[in-house]
């Protein structure tokens, strides 16, 4: 007789539908490829990756894509939803069509793909997003094990979880004016006390198919196999213990769902701007990005442009505008100058984990994102933050409040005024210290060199999410090795 640690022969086929978004398909693929690794057999794991065919074609134009290990498939479902080009105009009617017109697409794929394997030689699982309680409906009517990701803070989800006692209390819809945003709410299991105006910005809305859809969303975890949390068990351990208790479900915090890879080689690169950042002094430069979805608007990103130049820090500035320029604006960049006398440098997109990490990167002007908000305490980066959507305000709170490991761009409460250019540049220059003397700036670069340690001791042999891992492939995907 076999013992419990031989390995099972059966190859392991998972079926990943991320939610339709780059900050849900980003960390599932990158899971994906984590998993992989982890395998000690190429051909004892395959996995189809299940987008629409116009996610399919932004994809296929990225580099991060393009040389996908041969493990993974890319496989379809029609584009039964609207145009991610346009979801942030009516996000309502987005998330709509998401909720009823993507199940039966992706059943039939699911059943294609069943009737090309053989069971008995296939285990298949589903992957999927909480916040498509639909594949956990077609993967028990299926008998095929469904795991729930879920790509933000164990903080949302509680909150999420916990709609109910908002309710209770009188705080739902959320109130985030400034009359009522410095409420404090205590009462969420394991979630530290919490402003109305830090909760997610989802919850301002009265809407009931919003509510029924947070509530159907998380409700359905509890009929999943297990729950996966893209963060490290340290950073919000009481509220990952109280998600297990009150879910019951095996939980496994896995670590950031980020291509670590990408950041532990050299700093040198032959890419136009690590050459300029190679040619900064050591933690100069402030890194600034606000994310793939929303963006600030095109006049406060003029007061941001004005402000950058003001303060005289260095930055390197993602701008979906940008021309690959050392350069003091958006557009009148000047190729020519010497990198060493360049204030800035703006560019249209970047290695985002790679520049964090690198030695001349002192800072990170940033929208809060998760997975942004993992890669800054993966690099030990201080954040700046201004926070746009859904979830980045609580995610700011923790950055801030409860980790001290950033400021904020805006204090106020329950505004939503215009930062003038004069503002900006004294918060940078405190942010980044220039005059060497802020002892605010100075403990939080403490705190964040303390974090980035924790969080690399986590991802290391034994640490938490390696070993949050293996458990799950041991206990989960039965497999052993």
């Amino acid at each position: 007789m076999e013992n419990s640690a031989s390995r099972i022969k059966k190859q392991q086929h998972i079926i990943a539908m991320p939610y339709p978004g780059r900050g849900n398909i980003n960390p599932m693929m990158n899971f994906c490829k984590l998993l992989i690794t982890r395998f000690s057999d190429v051909d004892d794991i395959k996995i189809t990756f299940v987008v629409t065919e116009e996610w399919l074609g932004f994809l296929g134009s990225s580099s991060e894509y393009l040389n996908l290990p041969t493990q993974i498939q890319l496989l379809t479902i029609p584009n039964v939803i609207p145009s991610e080009l346009g979801r942030g105009l009516d996000h309502g009617s987005f998330l709509e069509a998401v909720c009823t017109k993507m199940e039966a697409p992706f059943e039939q794929l699911v059943e294609q793909l069943q009737q090309a394997d053989d069971p008995t030689k296939v285990n298949t699982t589903i992957i999927t997003s909480i916040n498509l309680p639909w594949a956990v409906y077609v993967g028990n009517r299926m008998s095929i094990p469904v795991v729930s990701h879920w790509p933000m803070s164990p903080s949302v989800l509680s909150i999420y979880n916990h709609i109910d006692l908002l309710v209770q209390n009188g705080h739902y819809p959320v109130d985030f004016s400034s009359e009522c945003g410095n409420e404090v709410v205590d009462y969420i299991p394991g979630v530290s006390p919490i402003r109305l105006a830090d909760m997610p910005l989802r919850l301002k809305r009265s809407s009931q198919h919003v509510l029924g859809w947070v509530k159907e969303s998380v409700g359905t975890t509890c009929k999943a196999k297990c729950l996966l949390l893209s963060t490290y068990h340290e950073l919000e351990p009481q509220v990952i213990e109280s998600l297990r208790k009150v879910l019951s479900l095996p939980i496994y915090s896995i670590g950031p769902s980020i291509p670590i890879s990408t950041a532990l080689g050299d700093d040198r690169d032959t890419t136009y701007y690590m050459k300029w950042l190679d040619s900064q002094p050591v933690n100069s430069v402030l890194y600034v990005s606000f994310g793939s979805f929303l963006s600030a608007s095109s006049e406060q990103m003029k007061e941001i442009l004005a402000g950058l130049r003001e303060s005289g820090v260095r930055y390197l500035l993602v701008s979906r505008g940008g021309n690959g320029h050392t350069s003091n604006s958006v557009t009148d960049g000047d190729a020519d100058n010497e990198m060493t006398n360049t204030q800035g440098f703006v560019v249209p997109w970047c290695d985002q984990l790679r520049v964090l990490c690198h030695s001349s990167v002192g800072g990170f002007w940033t929208h809060c994102g998760w997975n942004s908000t993992l890669e800054g305490v993966y690099a030990g980066v201080p954040m700046l933050t201004f926070p746009l959507f859904t979830d980045q305000t609580l995610n700011s709170k923790l950055i801030v409040d409860d980790w001290k490991i950033g400021m904020k761009m805006i204090n106020e409460v329950g505004t939503n005024r215009l930062i003038e250019r004069a503002e900006i540049a004294i918060t940078l220059k405190k942010f980044m210290n220039l005059n060497g003397d802020d002892v605010e700036s100075k403990e939080m670069r403490t705190r964040a060199n303390e974090f980035k340690k924790s969080s690399r001791q986590a991802l290391a042999k034994g640490g938490s999410s390696t070993t949050n891992l293996d458990d799950f492939m041991r206990n989960i995907l039965v497999y052993h090795y």
